[in-house]
């Protein structure tokens, strides 16, 4: 397993998700999930998902400029550090971001969000 081309691969998977439908996000959190959204926790994917759902903006659009990624412990879990632009729907100027995951694997030999923070980076 290329720890890169896994991070690729999820980082891909995620943020198309996200841009289609937010909803569809639940299958990569579990319960002991934990999201930190500008600050604020959240645990367990329906509420963690609640939480994606209501943002105030229906349309947006991801641009990754980069994606790292480190191997993180025994037990083969990945971190993966991306930055990026998000583009809201009839906004002019895209809002630059970072957003870190904690991914673990599962039994059936794919991998989970056991941590995500997300900050929009404000200059």
């Amino acid at each position: 397993m290329d720890p890169d081309a896994v991070a690729k691969a999820f980082v891909e998977h995620y943020y198309s998700t996200f841009d289609a439908n937010r909803a569809g996000l639940a299958t990569l959190y579990q319960e002991s999930s934990m999201l930190t959204f500008e600050g604020q926790k959240i645990q367990g994917s329906q509420n963690i998902v609640a939480k994606l759902t209501s943002l105030p903006f229906q349309q947006c659009k991801h641009s990754i400029t980069t994606v790292d990624c480190q191997p993180s412990g025994p037990a083969g879990g990945m971190l993966v550090f991306v930055s990026g632009n998000l583009q809201l729907s009839g906004e002019q100027h895209a809002l630059k971001f970072s957003q870190m995951f904690h991914l673990m694997p599962t039994p059936q030999s794919s991998f989970y969000v056991l941590n995500d923070i997300f900050r929009l980076n404000y200059a």
